[in-house]
């Protein structure tokens, strides 16, 4: 017996409820989660399935898609390729689109193009995954992209290619920020006139180009170059931040929790 794939597992009410913990995870322990004002994704009404590959420089990457997609490209049903053994000690991400993928192996390539197939064969589904195939520092350069990637053009002929650029910098509060920015959308079909090592080629210019805008945007420092897709938690916390909300209490002030109210957002 065949077991079944992650788009017959996918639970809308576990996904809805994992969604809401992320969020709130993400609320206590990050800055704020925000969104480059040129950087939204750029999808025509009506179009084929979606395959938005990022940079892997964190963690938070896996949150960062489920608040990412439901936030921004609502509607759509995402699916994610996970390492098999890491899946194996999620086991409920089963349930939320998650699917494992046994790396450094011909069986494990040919199963996940199998499963990427089947999941971009509905024009409202999304792949969301990690280009590099491991986690990758947002300097290095070239940007590794995962043979897999460059295979899905020829499975899913209508779909369409969205770079996306993650970043994590400490700016001037005790928790990180959370930045991203997605780039234009690559038809398949532009993809497809390309042979392989080509393709890899255009995949990631594109991606390193919005990787460095994104960086650009980081090193301001300027949340105005931002939207909030999430706002998080100022200040230190704990007993220090108690003491001088209690002072600000005692002499009739409004209390700021931040570091440095100058700094905006």
């Amino acid at each position: 017996m065949t077991s079944s794939g992650p788009v017959e597992l996918f639970s809308p009410s576990r996904f809805a409820f994992f969604r809401f913990i992320f969020g709130r995870t993400a609320a206590r322990r990050l800055r704020a989660i925000r969104l480059a004002h040129w950087g939204a994704p750029r999808v025509e009404e009506g179009a084929g399935p979606l395959v938005v590959y990022a940079n892997h420089p964190s963690w938070w990457d896996g949150v960062a898609f489920m608040i990412l997609s439901t936030e921004l490209l609502p509607g759509r049903r995402m699916f994610i390729p996970m390492e098999a053994e890491a899946l194996s000690r999620y086991g409920f991400m089963r349930r939320l689109g998650v699917f494992g993928v046994e790396q450094h192996s011909a069986r494990g390539a040919v199963a996940f193009l199998r499963t990427a197939q089947a999941v971009l064969g509905d024009p409202g589904h999304m792949l969301w995954m990690n280009a590099p195939g491991r986690f990758c520092d947002v300097r290095e350069r070239p940007v590794p992209i995962a043979p897999g990637l460059t295979r899905l053009a020829e499975l899913a002929p209508e779909a369409r290619f969205l770079p996306l650029a993650l970043e994590y910098p400490f700016w001037t509060e005790a928790a990180p920020e959370m930045l991203a920015g997605f780039g234009p959308p690559i038809p398949a079909a532009e993809l497809m006139t390309l042979d392989r090592d080509a393709r890899a080629d255009r995949l990631r210019t594109a991606l390193e180009a919005v990787m460095d805008r994104l960086a650009a945007d980081a090193i301001a420092r300027d949340p105005g170059r931002f939207r909030p897709v999430l706002e998080g938690r100022a200040g230190m916390g704990g007993i220090y931040q108690g003491w001088r909300q209690a002072r600000a209490a005692l002499r009739g002030e409004a209390f700021d929790p931040r570091h440095d109210p100058r700094a905006g957002g």
